[in-house]
């Protein structure tokens, strides 16, 4: 990185700051939950001496505990795509306008998780509900092991509230579904991408935009033969870029694909079949009568639904990375 040309090339460029941050992610955790060791140690000795440092002795072991807790959680981080970025895409399902608004809420929450992190969010596609909410929207989160974490959202999400959309203040139950795939870079030699297993439609795209969407042709669709996956971008103005952004979620979702496919043949040798695949419902969000969000996996519960849809999901993640390095064995199902 100090070389002067390293900015000659910059998608080369910025690969490899992000590969640097990547492991600096696990290189600096470890050095700091190694030197708080050599720390706890040199206070053990002298609190054998001064029964005052006891109380100081317990913070430093607590502290000592949480750096390795959390390196324990980044060494489960071992699957073939795990440190790449994450291309997430949510869908609305059964539920009407609640499960268009439901989407958008999902959407939002993805984000602020990101947010959060300090990763980068770029929307690939947004398709607008006539009414309020989406129909579906498509989002890139990038940064260290961004689809390590996420990939576990991958399935159903169900919300049960009053609708803000029901004159009568009924009960309602909406459902979208969610994507997870790993971005995969263009020489990525396990996904391979012949022109004959691929139908490109273009469209004009729709929505939000301005006077341009209803004049060019720009937005394109994919179509991939052997696995039926389809595909679509409309974000960009440039038909080009259209179509190297949908080729990328085209590249994602066969590794993911590929992935779940050797998730289930794993499996298989153990008599189990998989519980995470896309179309399983995974999480309850409930804002009636009662305010929680469980997950169905992990039977990791949070009393606020607020605050998760403010995007702390780090406990839902931890939970379903350790659920699955225990076995999978499923929660019990207490929810309506």
């Amino acid at each position: 990185m100090s070389e002067a040309n390293f900015w000659n090339n910059s998608d080369k460029a910025q690969a490899t700051v992000a590969e640097l941050k990547g492991v600096n992610s696990v290189l600096k955790p470890l050095e700091e939950a190694l030197a708080a060791g050599r720390d706890l140690e040199a206070l053990e000795e002298l609190a054998r001496e001064d029964e005052s440092l006891e109380s100081e002795l317990t913070v430093e072991t607590d502290r000592l505990e949480k750096l390795l807790d959390a390196l324990e959680l980044t060494s489960l981080l071992s699957g073939p795509h795990d440190s790449c970025d994450a291309l997430v895409s949510i869908n609305a399902r059964d539920g009407g306008t609640d499960a268009n608004d439901w989407a958008e809420m999902l959407l939002r929450m993805y984000s602020a998780w990101a947010s959060k992190h300090d990763l980068t969010i770029e929307l690939l596609d947004r398709q607008d509900d006539d009414v309020a909410g989406i129909q579906s929207a498509t989002v890139a989160i990038r940064g260290p092991w961004a689809y390590g974490y996420l990939k576990g959202e991958t399935g159903i999400h169900r919300l049960v509230r009053i609708s803000p959309f029901n004159s009568e203040g009924k009960r309602q139950t909406s459902f979208a579904a969610v994507d997870v795939s790993p971005e995969i870079a263009d020489d990525d030699t396990e996904v391979e991408l012949k022109d004959e297993d691929i139908r490109e439609d273009v469209f004009r795209a729709s929505g939000a935009g301005g006077q341009h969407v209803n004049k060019t042709s720009s937005a394109i669709r994919l179509t991939h033969f052997p696995t039926g996956i389809v595909v679509q971008c409309q974000n960009e103005r440039s038909q080009h870029k259209n179509r190297a952004t949908a080729i990328k979620m085209l590249r994602a979702r066969i590794a993911r694909l590929h992935e779940e496919q050797r998730e289930a043949e794993q499996l298989a040798r153990y008599k189990e079949r998989p519980k995470t695949g896309f179309g399983s419902q995974i999480r309850n969000y409930f804002l009636h009568p009662d305010q929680r969000v469980k997950d169905q996996r992990t039977g990791h519960y949070v009393g606020s639904f607020q605050s998760v849809l403010d995007g702390n999901l780090d406990g839902f993640f931890d939970a379903f990375l350790r659920w699955k390095a225990a076995g999978s064995a499923p929660a019990a199902d207490d929810d309506n």
